[in-house]
């Protein structure tokens, strides 16, 4: 008897959310207020990519990782000037490339949101997966950097030579760049659904391939931190970090791998439609907005002035 009364309610539940789901998403005012709130968190993203948040002295062992942060957040100067004037002898460092990169990934999409409807108007329909593809791309080479930084650290520790990879992630970067706009030269001289298939199906790969590399490079750097001395200044930090890092991007870019299936089997999982703005926000949220913020606000101290505090190599 108790189970008649609750199916019944079960599935009226169901019909209401489904009914909600659709009137949400054939709603013009809530396709603009959906994209704009998106579009004001990835400005918000942009903003902590340049802006500090605390006062925290960083010690020796911030050489492991990226430090984005270190003021408080009422400070007038931008974090990548702040850098430069810490150690301006190093030049353009992989933590400014770093930090620039996501300043710039966020920022478009920020525009990019704003102006979402009337993108949606750009002819040919090539230039719509251009503009909506694109920061995706900017957004793998930023976190691929995460991964050369991890992997220049381990073998460096290991003793091993460092001079192969930063050719190879120009290398890799190269490849998936002149793959996909390749794929988008070809749709536009000659739309076919399979290609637009194809494109999607590829940024997947990129995707898995990118999180494989968290779980190779953070997995291993994880590990030999263990086997660091309990006393090592730093180590327990360093081991939260380098854990927290790996298991936000590795999870972001296995649910970007996964959505990215869905989008290119499924037309009801199309992201690149107004009418889908529900799913656009969750997807970007998981695969962006949140693990941008987090991993910005857990690496989030400045390097040591020189003269003050020196580095001192891993042995």
């Amino acid at each position: 008897m108790a189970r008649s009364v609750v199916d019944p309610l079960a599935a009226y539940g169901l019909i209401s959310a489904s009914a909600w789901w659709e009137q949400v998403n054939n709603s013009p005012v809530w396709q603009d207020r959906i994209f704009h709130v998106l579009s004001s968190l990835y400005g918000l993203v942009a903003a902590v990519a340049l802006h500090p948040l605390d006062r925290a002295i960083p010690s020796p062992a911030s050489s492991l990782t990226f430090s984005l942060t270190n003021e408080a957040i009422w400070s007038l100067k931008v974090q990548l000037v702040r850098i430069q004037l810490r150690v301006p002898e190093y030049g353009w460092t992989t933590q400014k490339v770093f930090h620039f990169l996501n300043f710039l990934v966020n920022g478009v999409r920020c525009l990019i949101f704003v102006s979402r409807r009337d993108i949606q108007k750009f002819q040919p329909e090539i230039l719509q997966h251009v503009l909506l593809d694109m920061p995706s791309l900017a957004f793998f080479t930023t976190y691929a950097l995460l991964v050369l930084f991890w992997a220049e650290i381990y073998y460096q520790a290991r003793a091993v030579s460092t001079d192969g990879l930063r050719p190879s992630f120009f290398t890799i970067n190269g490849v998936v760049y002149t793959v996909q706009i390749t794929l988008w030269l070809i749709i536009w001289w000659k739309p076919i659904h399979v290609l637009v298939f194809l494109s999607k199906v590829f940024f997947a790969g990129v995707s898995l391939f990118a999180a494989l590399g968290f779980l190779l490079y953070g997995g291993r750097l994880f590990l030999m931190l263990q086997r660091f001395p309990v006393e090592s200044k730093g180590r327990r930090k360093k081991l939260q970090e380098v854990g927290y890092v790996t298991t936000i991007c590795f999870s972001c870019f296995l649910v970007r791998c996964i959505m990215m299936c869905f989008n290119a089997f499924d037309k009801v999982a199309d992201l690149d439609v107004l009418d889908h703005p529900v799913l656009n926000l969750i997807y970007y949220m998981l695969v962006e907005i949140l693990p941008s913020s987090l991993v910005l606000f857990i690496l989030r101290k400045l390097p040591p002035k020189r003269g003050i505090t020196q580095y001192h190599p891993i042995r």
